[in-house]
């Protein structure tokens, strides 16, 4: 018994039952997945509708550096720890880390701005399961109402270099 076809199995006649079900087959997949794909785009909660804007990364980061110092109550490892009124936050995506930490209400809503000023970085929050991609020039804009108290994790999961597993951040929500 031969473990793979003849070399000339394509050169046989398809019978016509299976050319049906091929088609079938098809039409099935192509139908469904458009179908699918629509309806998650639409209705996931992966998928962020939000603002997208064209900026200075030298101007974000200082603009995320005069937040920082605004709001700050403490420090993390090293980094600020920011609790902002409701409204607009900013968020800095550089070399391994985010910038700052951020401590927020539960159940207030905000304008989470968030930029990469360096490489390009990926956005994992979770448990919200958001994932977008960061490209220095630009800002996201997105509304974000955290419905539960906790520490929420921020991953970078698009490879930026040596340090990038290292390049875990936090949102930290109160009640």
């Amino acid at each position: 018994m031969a473990l793979y076809p003849p070399k000339d199995w394509l050169k046989e006649r398809i019978a016509p039952e299976e050319r049906v079900w091929l088609v079938l087959a098809t039409l099935f997949a192509i139908v469904f997945l458009s179908a699918f794909m629509g309806l998650w785009h639409l209705t996931g909660r992966q998928t962020t509708h939000g603002e997208a804007y064209r900026v200075d990364p030298a101007a974000y980061r200082e603009k995320v550096t005069t937040f920082a110092e605004q709001y700050r109550v403490g420090e993390l490892n090293g980094i600020p720890i920011v609790a902002p009124p409701p409204g607009d936050v900013y968020l800095m995506a550089q070399a391994f880390s985010w910038y700052p930490v951020l401590k927020l209400k539960k159940g207030e809503t905000y304008r989470l701005h968030v930029a990469s000023v360096d490489f390009p970085h990926g956005f994992s929050l979770y448990p919200h399961e958001w994932s977008l991609q960061l490209y220095p020039g630009y800002e996201w804009v997105y509304t974000f109402t955290p419905t539960k108290a906790g520490e929420y994790a921020l991953v970078c999961n698009d490879y930026c270099g040596l340090g990038h597993h290292t390049m875990v951040g936090r949102i930290l929500v109160e009640e």
